[in-house]
């Protein structure tokens, strides 16, 4: 009785999990209750240390999977091994969705930056779910055209921009993300440097600049404060 008891409220807590985790996410949270319950039941539980890989290029990709706590880095690795981080995804945020189209094979790199929880769909019950709710498709579509422009604005600004510039707006648009000229960076300053084509040294010392002119203010490693957000967005004049 107690074993059954016990499966029954981890079964219960592992559901209200999967809701909490599909209900943040673009792609889902505009569906009604009950359709929300139908995406709820395809999903299944994965959960990661830090540092423990999703997935690794060249895995068949077949899976959608949600970010419901925690952080993942998305990054490729170079001939000689230098790794170039692509993104990190938070909760509310998806990768694999090239699994709901196609067979496919991972060409990057997905790995907890810490203890991550996740929800994963198999693609076929993707497939299932975007017959019946074909409004998921558009959603999705819309999401990769958001994700090709941040990339074609990344590589652009790796060919124009020297890193000064790359670095204050990076500071801009973490002021417009998290509406607030104080912020906590989301990525350590090796992975931003990774992220900004540069190196961590570098990072450092273009905030001591930054900050030595009176454009921001550092109150630890990882917290900044925008004093000049203007003096950021013309950085490169």
């Amino acid at each position: 009785m107690e074993h059954r008891e016990l499966c029954s409220h981890t079964v219960e807590n592992n559901r209200k999990a999967a809701h909490s985790c599909v209900s943040i996410v673009p792609i889902f949270n505009h569906l009604q209750e009950e359709e929300m319950k139908k995406v709820v039941k395809a999903t299944r539980p994965i959960s990661l240390k830090r540092g423990e890989s999703l997935y690794q290029a060249g895995d068949v990709s077949d899976s959608l999977y949600i970010i419901h706590q925690g952080k993942i880095k998305i990054y490729r690795l170079s001939e000689n091994g230098k790794e170039q981080l692509i993104r990190i995804l938070q909760p509310g945020d998806f990768t694999g969705e090239l699994a709901l189209f196609t067979e496919s094979i991972h060409e990057v790199y997905a790995e907890a930056m810490e203890k991550t929880e996740i929800c994963s769909i198999h693609r076929t019950d993707l497939h299932l779910l975007l017959r019946k709710f074909p409004d998921i498709s558009l959603k999705i579509l819309s999401e990769f055209s958001n994700r090709l422009e941040r990339t074609e604005l990344q590589m652009t600004s790796f060919v124009t921009e020297d890193i000064e510039t790359r670095i204050a707006s990076y500071l801009a648009q973490q002021v417009e993300e998290n509406e607030s000229t104080d912020f906590k960076l989301s990525m350590s300053r090796k992975d931003l440097a990774s992220f900004l084509g540069t190196t961590p040294e570098t990072i450092s010392r273009k905030l001591a600049k930054f900050e030595d002119a009176g454009w921001i203010e550092q109150e630890d490693h990882r917290v900044i404060r925008i004093l000049n957000q203007e003096a950021l967005l013309t950085a490169d004049d």
